[in-house]
């Protein structure tokens, strides 16, 4: 477990994808406890790229957070959305 994490680093804003933005984006969901569809998009495509160690790091307390209940997906939460109306779809 990863504890005691305080980042003070600046929010970048930026028309462009920054590598400083996984720990952005990391570190906004954990604050906020809720992972958002584009967020989660950013990180997959900044994730398949170089990115530095503190990124990594940062990345992964985002999915240690995810894994303890921390921090809520929004592609997750659509998943069991559409099963549960499929499920209630093929009981009628």
């Amino acid at each position: 477990m990863i504890d005691n994490w305080e980042v003070s680093f600046p929010i970048v804003v930026h028309e462009e994808l920054n590598m400083a933005e996984i720990r952005d984006l990391a570190l906004q969901a954990i604050k906020t406890g809720y992972l958002t569809l584009e967020a989660e998009e950013k990180l997959r495509y900044l994730m398949s790229h170089h990115y530095g160690q503190e990124d990594f790091l940062a990345f992964m307390r985002l999915q240690e957070a995810a894994m303890q209940g921390r921090v809520r997906q929004e592609s997750r939460e659509r998943l069991k959305r559409r099963h549960l109306s499929v499920a209630i779809a093929s009981r009628t």
